[in-house]
């Protein structure tokens, strides 16, 4: 994450801008962004993606190490992670290379659990259900995904998920842009 923060900081400078000049362009506030610049606290997808939209580079750029080609990912090195504001839990199956579009994820909702976060961005969603069931949102419509279906769908219509049983459910999800 250090790096994510360093990199924020040096694109801000080599465009020139202030943070308050980000702040405009973002949303985000002043105070919140000199933290992310100085590694003070956590930041969301979502915010990272107002950051990156401001310097117009793709979010990826934030992830990427240009030394780093890692094709097979092995079972051992997945680690699962959580983002802030969001009750699943993720795990990144990917490669690691340049210029890769997908974004293959294992996503583990627990019991009960509700993503009231509505998101629209650009790209495509894929979700197959390994276990358990979800309740996809998308565009005001409402998808019962059981254990073995899948749903595909344009992520720029609006959507979220809820986890509608008392027992939690695995996700494969591959998506576009990469996110992570």
């Amino acid at each position: 994450m250090d790096e994510i923060y360093k990199k924020i900081k040096d694109l801000r400078k080599q465009h020139d801008m202030t943070l308050k000049d980000l702040s405009e362009k973002t949303g985000l506030s002043i105070s919140f962004l000199s933290q992310v610049e100085r590694g003070s606290t956590s930041l969301a997808i979502t915010s990272l993606k107002k950051i990156a939209d401001a310097f117009e580079v793709p979010i990826t750029d934030f992830f990427e190490n240009e030394g780093n080609q890692n094709f097979h990912v092995r079972a051992d090195s997945q680690k699962p992670f959580r983002i802030e504001g969001s009750p699943a839990e993720y795990t990144r199956l990917g490669g690691n290379f340049n210029g890769r579009a997908l974004e293959p994820i294992i996503v583990t909702l627990g019991p009960d659990v509700v993503q009231d976060n509505v998101f629209s961005h650009p790209g495509e969603e894929f979700y197959y259900v390994m276990e358990g069931a979800v309740i996809f949102h998308v565009d005001g419509k409402e998808y019962l995904v059981k254990a073995g279906d899948s749903i595909h769908f344009p992520s720029h219509l609006s959507h979220f998920w809820s986890n509608p049983l008392h027992q939690t459910c695995k996700i494969l999800c591959v998506l576009t842009p990469v996110i992570f």
